[in-house]
């Protein structure tokens, strides 16, 4: 399993890597391994405000729809179009050309409340 060391987590399998008032988010390898393969994603929030834990969009797989929770508070500025058209693309790479959006966090303190690699590893029992 795949867990970069320079990312932070959440309970709901985000990662975020955050960058000055910025923040890059997708799902961690190991939600799109229990997901199986992804068929369509569905972000419908960009230029919407949404409070952390607000559902952002949805993740289809063959066999289940997952939604996609805010790891911060924050901005949606921009959503990953690939994925529009390959959205396949998380399976293969989740941490890289399978990110979903990008956010202008309002709150960066909320930062303190994500969890480590090595916590987010406990958590799902690696």
């Amino acid at each position: 399993m795949n867990i970069p060391e320079n990312l932070l987590y959440t309970k709901d399998h985000e990662w975020i890597k955050v960058e000055g008032n910025e923040a890059t988010v997708g799902i961690t390898d190991f939600a799109q391994s229990e997901l199986g393969d992804i068929v369509y994603v569905e972000i419908e929030t960009e230029g919407d405000s949404l409070d952390k834990e607000e559902v952002f969009g949805t993740v289809e797989a063959v066999k289940t729809v997952s939604d996609l929770f805010m790891p911060l508070s924050g901005e949606v500025k921009e959503f990953n179009s690939q994925l529009e058209d390959a959205p396949e693309i998380v399976n293969s790479d989740p941490y890289g050309e399978g990110w979903m959006i990008k956010i202008t966090m309002s709150d960066p303190s909320e930062v303190e409340g994500l969890m480590d690699a090595a916590s987010y590893k406990a958590l799902i029992g690696q």
